[in-house]
């Protein structure tokens, strides 16, 4: 008997674009069958979020697009380009 599970990978984009090259990334495993952290690996998964897609990962989120607030354009603060990807797989129950 097998069962559904989720997997929900984070992706930071270098733009709004989804073909832009990826900066920054986490996945977590619903599966549990791997456990990675944020920083395991120097190699994104994907070079962009498209390549995700055109591997069988569905889009379930993206970045408002929000301009700056006058004279904060240069200010460090959360990840703007930042897509929520999900894959959803069979596992043995």
């Amino acid at each position: 008997m097998s069962a559904q599970r989720q997997i929900i990978m984070i992706l930071y984009l270098s733009n709004s674009a989804l073909d832009s090259d990826v900066r920054g990334w986490t996945i977590y495993d619903g599966t549990g069958q791997t456990y990675p952290t944020t920083g395991d690996s120097d190699t994104p998964p994907y070079p962009t979020g498209l390549a995700a897609m055109q591997d069988g990962w569905r889009v379930i989120q993206m970045p408002q697009l929000i301009p700056p607030d006058k004279d904060l354009e240069y200010t460090t603060s959360f990840f703007k380009f930042e897509y929520v990807f999900e894959k959803i797989v069979e596992v043995e129950a």
